[in-house]
């Protein structure tokens, strides 16, 4: 067998660890999935009204706001994955179970990989879920196939930085407490985008940051893939900020976890 054959089998164990733990401690899963749906009710059916007529200046309110809003929750539920990821890793680190793994004939890379390739399947079911609760609430998509594979993709590229930025935060983490705080920017960040409102609507400094922050083209290429009315140049943006962070996790949480190493 050969190097990367070796890393391969050894990642897919790392893999199968991880799923273990989500199924057998359910609890984190749970709530980071419960935070979107409640977010996507809240925002629906007690401010649907006013942020609905608002939007489109039509009097259905709620029933044609859950279209626009719709997009946005469903990106902030690839946000709260992130959560798990860096307590998960940060768990690992602080329990010792890092250094038992370096002391056995595994490849390195296993542990990152098997903790990333674990949250980003689980937050894509996450998303999935979201996706489904939003569906029985009234939203209406009229994307293509393709529209839905691009919209799929998308997230999982989005899902996967975020993921690998998760990990280098649970690295230098120094307890689980914190680990747990860091990433809730993350999670808050879309709604000073365009995933509740339009960035029109808002202040100048704040219409400034909402337009020119990562997420917001993001929520523009999803939202514009999910009701079939173009991304534009959104797209671009979208996709050079998703590679770009997947870039800074990767390097970051490498360069961490070699550091720990050596402490």
């Amino acid at each position: 067998m050969t190097t990367l054959t070796y890393a391969a089998r050894d990642a897919r164990t790392m893999l199968r660890r991880n799923l273990k733990h989500a199924l057998r401690y359910p609890s984190m899963t749970i709530s980071v999935v419960a935070m979107p749906v409640l977010m996507l009710l809240l925002f629906t059916y007690v401010f649907g009204g006013a942020l609905g007529t608002g939007i489109g200046g039509s009097t259905s309110g709620s029933a044609d706001y859950i279209d626009y809003v719709a997009p946005g929750i469903i990106l902030m539920a690839a946000t709260s994955g992130a959560l798990v990821t860096a307590v998960g890793v940060c768990s690992d680190m602080t329990e010792g179970i890092v250094n038992r793994f370096r002391t056995m004939a595994i490849s390195r890379a296993s542990f990152l990989t098997g903790h990333v390739v674990g949250s980003v399947l689980q937050t894509l079911v996450s998303i999935a879920f979201v996706i489904g609760v939003a569906l029985l609430m009234g939203f209406r998509p009229h994307a293509t196939p393709l529209g839905w594979l691009a919209a799929a993709g998308l997230l999982t590229l989005l899902t996967l930085a975020l993921t690998w930025l998760s990990a280098a935060i649970g690295l230098v983490a120094k307890n689980v407490e914190t680990a747990s705080n860091i990433p809730l920017p993350m999670q808050f960040l879309p709604f000073l985008g365009s995933a509740i409102v339009p960035p029109e609507s808002m202040p100048t400094g704040l219409r400034w940051f909402a337009e020119y922050q990562p997420f917001t083209p993001v929520i523009e290429t999803l939202r514009g893939l999910l009701m079939g009315t173009g991304v534009g140049g959104a797209a671009i943006g979208a996709v050079a900020w998703c590679l770009g962070l997947t870039l800074v996790g990767y390097l970051w949480a490498r360069t961490a976890f070699r550091r720990s190493a050596t402490r």
